[in-house]
């Protein structure tokens, strides 16, 4: 029988749902999406949790409307400037008179690596093993079956805010869903626009959104950096339309239909943008272009200038709504001097061809995440246990309102 499963990636600028099933041969394919303008998030965090449960209710309905298909949870992606991660490493000996490493070694020393001090207001949401090592000197993907007397699990470990993931877990379980698992979103895009060799030699990702920047350095095959920065395309179109006084609505559009950051990129005259309303060209190219350097500016100075340059041969792969932007891959690498290119999330079978596009590469990513991973759910501490009958209630009473 197919395996059905939900993901919901929950933006700044929509919220997106898909349903997919995998056969079994292990192909998958789309059969419901699902996508809503977002509303009550600020740069990636929950700030209105009505608004939020409303939004994912609808990208739900959608998805299970069109598919046929019934679910129960969702993988889900979190975003957000509260995210914080950390490289550490687990050891444990390999006692066995054969000194054969077993999958129980392997679980044993990457849960040694989450061994940190963690503060009370933050959860670990996310273990990704980076290598292996074999009595200390060894580096190897796979160690089960190799002999060894001492294993080493090199681990990247992400953290969140309590109160940001209880807020989103709440607007998911009112929207009628468990939560199966929380991806990052650099994570997620990861999976969607790049290529194993890109992971082996080293990239650096970009996923610039409405609200965030999720940025991951990928080398050996892992994650070695990940960070959400609170910058992305809403922060421009605010400049425009604050720095030339025309509406938000307007200044949207015209970014979208006029906007530009190719170095060197002029605009003359004067521009037409409809309702009545026009701005200096010149005025509104400075305008996008400064704020599309200071975004790249501050994804490059997360990390180190010499370091970025060494462990990431492969380049800056961007992606994300913001991406779509032109110029943006060329104004990146002069600002960098990395190889810079824009990247479309990879195709899925089934009814999808909305999802072939920058903007849905968290959430394709998701998807493919969901298929190849299944639930590894690190992030669920006692408090987010199934609610009592007073806070089930309450949350009843939510629902209803939802869907009324």
């Amino acid at each position: 029988m197919p395996k059905n499963f939900q993901v919901i990636d929950v933006g700044t600028s929509k919220i997106c749902s898909i349903i997919a099933e995998i056969d079994e041969a292990g192909m998958m394919a789309v059969s419901g999406v699902g996508v809503v303008p977002s509303q009550g998030m600020q740069k990636g965090v929950v700030v209105d949790i009505d608004a939020v449960q409303r939004a994912i209710h609808e990208a739900v309905r959608m998805a299970q409307s069109t598919s046929g298909i019934a679910m129960k949870s969702a993988f889900v992606t979190i975003t957000g400037r509260h995210l914080r991660s950390v490289n550490n490493r687990g050891t444990v000996g390999i006692f066995r008179r054969s000194r054969l490493v077993s999958p129980e070694d392997v679980r044993k020393a990457v849960a040694q690596s989450t061994n940190i001090t963690i503060p009370g207001d933050r959860r670990l949401v996310r273990i990704i093993p980076r290598y292996y090592i074999l009595d200390g000197h060894v580096e190897v993907k796979d160690p089960v079956g190799m002999h060894g007397f001492r294993l080493d699990a090199d681990t990247h470990l992400v953290t969140a805010s309590a109160t940001a993931i209880r807020n989103l877990v709440d607007c998911v379980r009112g929207a009628g869903l468990e939560v199966a698992d929380l991806i990052p979103g650099a994570v997620a895009a990861g999976e969607a626009v790049l290529t194993e060799e890109e992971k082996e030699i080293g990239a650096l990702l970009a996923d610039i959104g409405g609200g965030t920047a999720d940025i991951a350095l990928f080398k050996q095959g892992g994650v070695w950096h990940s960070a959400a920065l609170p910058i992305g395309g809403y922060q421009m179109t605010r400049d425009i339309s604050i720095g030339l006084g025309i509406p938000f609505e307007v200044a949207e559009e015209a970014k979208i239909r006029f906007g530009n950051v190719t170095p060197g990129y002029e605009m003359e005259g004067t521009v037409n943008l409809g309702d009545g309303y026009a701005v200096s060209g010149r005025e509104f190219i400075e305008t996008v272009s400064a704020r599309a350097e200071e975004i790249f500016k501050m994804i490059f100075a997360e990390i180190a200038s010499h370091e970025y340059e060494i462990a990431a041969p492969a380049g800056l792969i961007l992606t994300g709504g913001t991406a779509n932007l032109p110029g943006a891959d060329a104004l990146a690498e002069e600002i960098s001097g990395l190889p810079t290119r824009v990247r479309l999330p990879r195709e899925v079978a089934g009814p999808a061809d909305i999802l072939y596009d920058p903007a849905y590469a968290a959430s394709v990513g998701l998807l493919l995440w969901g298929a190849k991973h299944g639930a590894e759910v690190w992030w669920k501490a006692q408090e987010l246990k199934p609610p009592g009958p007073v806070e089930a209630m309450r949350r009843w009473f939510r629902r209803s309102r939802v869907k009324s």
